[in-house]
């Protein structure tokens, strides 16, 4: 059976090799190493179809070592026996793993001494952040090496060569610039998928010729690298919120498209009401409430439709005024909290022990609550809650009448105030 494309344009030599300027050409990180004759174990992490698995195939072959490659998902315990024992038949063994931070503990720790002692160099491709999905006795032992999504000229580029190579489409079709480039935007800087729909559209070509309207018709929908397992999941929602914090109505509205796209309503949910609650806050309540009747209405009717009421609120939320005061506020109390154990006041107690009826808090003297000390005594005076002048109408109005409270002389000698102010 023929092999896809995309496999049998592979690169062979570190020139056919695009984009990822950072870690090759002059005095670069895999150029030196090469040149030197050294190799060391790493890590490759980037998003799917950038070439992670042929450059640690072409750096193997470059430098003449025997390598073999596995699959984290598929490959056994005796896989892994068998490669350390060829390993131990040669001078330097480079060892390719697919999928790395899906190794089980046990198989790793038959890995580890080996490839501590050089018997093995690891070279192990992922699409997840290795500061998250790797352990840390394997990263421990690895270089980090990002390989990034390739740019739309190196995409057209790997195309172009891909029509003309004898073991690719061998100068048997002709592209049109317009289709090539369509074909490099519908990418998202993935080879794999642009090779893919590349040799589907050569197989809906009836005249040889592949244009516009056929990469329209192979394909509907452009590649995303977000996937709720997936990195490029975690770094579209860290992007909606900030987005929505810099008041970039576009931007977010950006974002989220791409989660809705990925079909993650979940996601899409938690975010928003953080970001409502965190970033917009006192500055803007009844957006607050607007974000989650938006919600209840996105969850009713689903999707498609649910993207109407998610883009107003994201569009709400992005032009609302900002003030994170209250989050502030919370988080400032909790790492004292965290850190200190103070004693309460005793007359809060729910049943005081030990106090005169008239030192006990009065229920009935609404008048003089606002007179009352409720911090423990060491800390009377601190401040949890800072004043956002910058903030909205709301707060603003919070703010006057936290500025008359302050100006009150609480006390904690209850005994005393309320004999001041006898009914």
């Amino acid at each position: 059976m023929k092999q896809p494309l995309a496999y049998r344009v592979r690169p062979k030599t570190l020139d056919d090799i695009l984009g990822q300027k950072h870690i090759l050409g002059p005095n670069k990180f895999i150029n030196n190493m090469i040149n030197n004759n050294m190799l060391t174990s790493m890590i490759f992490y980037g998003q799917p179809g950038t070439g992670k698995t042929t450059l640690a195939m072409v750096i193997a072959n470059t430098l003449n070592i025997k390598y073999s490659m596995l699959n984290a998902v598929t490959s056994s315990k005796k896989d892994i026996e068998s490669a350390i024992f060829e390993a131990t038949l040669h001078d330097g063994y480079v060892l390719i793993i697919d999928e790395v931070h899906r190794l089980n503990k046990n198989i790793q720790d038959i890995l580890l001494p080996h490839i501590e002692n050089g018997t093995i160099t690891l070279i192990g491709a992922t699409t997840s952040n290795p500061y998250h999905s790797i352990n840390s006795a394997i990263r421990s032992r690895c270089h980090l090496v990002e390989i990034k999504p390739l740019e739309k000229n190196d995409i057209i580029i790997a195309l172009k060569r891909a029509m003309i190579l004898k073991e690719g489409l061998d100068n048997k079709y002709q592209i049109t610039d317009k289709a090539l480039e369509m074909l490099a935007n519908f990418s998202g800087g993935d080879l794999r998928f642009a090779l893919n729909k590349l040799e589907l559209a050569s197989l809906s070509s009836a005249n040889n010729l592949i244009d516009e309207n056929i990469i329209s018709d192979v394909v509907k929908k452009a590649n995303s690298t977000i996937d709720k397992d997936e990195d490029g999941h975690y770094d579209a929602v860290s992007a909606l919120q900030k987005s929505i914090r810099g008041s970039d109505v576009d931007a977010a509205l950006y974002y989220l498209a791409r989660l809705i796209a990925a079909d993650d309503l979940d996601s899409i949910e938690r975010r928003l009401l953080v970001t409502a609650y965190e970033d917009i806050g006192l500055a803007n309540p009844a957006a607050v409430d607007r974000t989650y009747n938006a919600i209840a209405t996105a969850r009713l009717v689903g999707f498609p439709e649910g993207a109407i009421p998610l883009g107003f609120a994201v569009c709400d939320l992005a032009l609302s005024p900002k003030s994170k005061s209250a989050n502030n506020a919370i988080h400032k109390a909790i790492d004292l909290v965290n850190t200190h154990d103070f004693k309460m006041p005793s007359y809060l107690h729910l049943t005081p022990v030990g106090l005169s009826d008239d030192e006990k808090y009065e229920y009935d003297r609404l008048d003089l609550v606002d007179k009352i000390q409720y911090l423990p005594t060491l800390i009377k005076d601190m401040k949890f809650y800072e004043p956002n002048y910058n903030s909205g109408p709301y707060e603003l109005s919070l703010i006057k009448n936290y500025e008359r409270l302050s100006k009150i002389n609480r006390t904690s000698n209850l005994k005393e105030l309320y004999q001041k102010n006898k009914k």
